[in-house]
């Protein structure tokens, strides 16, 4: 599936933290030139990859991810970026745009959690098309002002080591 690219707004990862209704862990995109933030509920192996790659931490062994990123090499494709294209019945979808050496694009249709575990592992900037980015930060803004509801709660004791104190964003 090809995209142009213009409906597509930069995120970078605000936060991991764990919902504390449902106990799931929630990444939180925030757009680079906004305030809106996009929260998107993943499994908790898909977390921790995500928190692997923004801590930096390898394993002895390659794991899916870096199995991916691996292959992606080998076959010389670059990572050129991730797009979370679309939000049908509370489930994102996204795909992965990668380039050849022969400047072939190459779209890989994958889960945002997966998607973005590469891109931390290849340095490959997350978008979010424009229409998903408004309609969930208006969800995620309702939900943040209900103490009750999922919050960017800075003193959590879920990954606390991955929030950011300045709102800037994670570390890619």
């Amino acid at each position: 599936m090809k995209y142009d690219g213009l409906q597509d707004l930069e995120v970078k990862i605000r936060a991991l933290i764990v919902d504390p209704n449902s106990g799931s862990p929630v990444l939180v995109l925030k757009d680079i030139n906004s305030e809106e933030m996009v929260p998107i509920w993943v499994g908790a192996c898909e977390a921790n990859a995500i928190a692997s790659a923004i801590e930096n931490i390898s394993s002895p062994r390659p794991m899916t991810h870096d199995l991916l990123k691996n292959l992606v090499n080998q076959v010389n494709l670059i990572v050129k970026r991730v797009v979370i294209t679309e939000l049908k019945e509370n489930t994102y979808f996204s795909t992965i745009e990668m380039v050849s050496i022969s400047d072939e694009m190459v779209y890989l249709d994958a889960r945002p959690s997966d998607a973005i575990a590469l891109a931390l592992r290849c340095a490959s900037p997350i978008y979010v098309r424009r229409e998903i980015l408004s309609s969930s930060a208006k969800a995620f803004s309702d939900a943040d002002s209900d103490e009750d509801e999922l919050s960017l709660n800075k003193t959590g004791d879920d990954w606390p080591e991955l929030l950011d104190d300045n709102n800037e964003g994670l570390p890619m």
